[in-house]
């Protein structure tokens, strides 16, 4: 399993636009070939902040069956507009046997 985690920080103002415009976008990720479950969590102590976290059965379901996929089209179209800066990505993997 893979952890891909990007924090969000969403344009001033746009907090709420924005939440709604994910519960429709999730239903892409959700959709997709390798994808496992998702949160999306918004920070206490900034309000433009959100946290995504998206479980991944490998890195190449994310990397190349998401983001290289028509669906990945539609899913920036309803949300790359909101991000600045935009975000970085990151994976993660358990060390733990």
């Amino acid at each position: 399993m893979i952890l891909e985690q990007a924090v969000l920080q969403i344009k001033p103002d746009q907090s709420e636009v924005f939440e709604e415009t994910f519960k429709e976008a999730q239903k892409i990720i959700s959709s997709m070939s390798g994808y496992i479950k998702h949160d999306i969590l918004k920070c206490v102590e900034e309000d433009d902040k959100y946290l995504l976290l998206v479980e991944w059965e490998t890195i190449e379901d994310h990397e190349v069956g998401f983001r290289q996929s028509r669906e990945y089209q539609e899913w920036k179209k309803l949300l790359h507009h909101f991000y600045d800066p935009f975000p970085t990505v990151h994976h993660y993997k358990s060390i733990l046997v």
